[in-house]
């Protein structure tokens, strides 16, 4: 072991595990080895974290705090259909922690910052689908997420070939489709 000499421990675990998710999927997520990636006990992650859904809940958090900024920042810049590519960057952008963020089977559904910035990620999307007026805004909001998040989904899934960019360019068409103006 090489001994931890970062300044944050926390950020340390988080980006290890993002990168062991990303590049094995969940059922590759080891703390033992992120651990000895980062060189420090494999109880280290206890003091942060507690347990491995703690991990995974802070992966959460973190991911979706990331996308709040993002989808908000999409939003202030352009239409809505921006934000829904946003949406989409963000997933091809951290695959680690687009994986965890939705899973609840993975998470602890009653973890109040888990809640708070799931609901905060997805406000830009909710907002820019109201300001479409639309008829039914639930089942609109619905549409919306369920298109950019299967394309991210699919994308991350090695179902296209596409570039990041041209499966950007194919989540603009298809959300075009549902909300022409």
């Amino acid at each position: 072991m090489a001994g931890y000499h970062h300044g944050n421990l926390r950020d340390a675990i988080l980006a290890a595990a993002a990168s062991a998710i990303a590049r094995d999927g969940i059922g590759g997520l080891s703390l033992r080895a992120i651990a000895a990636d980062i060189g420090v006990s494999h109880t280290a992650f206890r003091r942060h974290f507690g347990s491995r859904e703690g991990v995974l809940d802070g992966l959460a958090v973190q991911g979706n705090r990331w996308l709040a900024d993002e989808l908000t920042a999409a939003a202030g810049a352009g239409e809505f259909r921006d934000v829904g590519v946003a949406y989409v960057r963000f997933a091809l952008d951290h695959p680690g922690h687009f994986t965890v963020m939705f899973r609840t089977d993975l998470l602890d559904d009653d973890d109040p910052e888990v809640i708070a910035t799931r609901a905060t990620a997805i406000a830009p999307l909710r907002d820019g689908i109201r300001a479409q007026g639309t008829g039914d805004p639930t089942a609109a909001m619905i549409a919306a997420w369920g298109l950019v998040h299967g394309i991210a989904s699919l994308a991350l899934g090695g179902a296209f070939q596409e570039s990041p960019e041209d499966v950007e360019d194919l989540a603009r068409r298809a959300l075009a489709l549902l909300f022409p103006s």
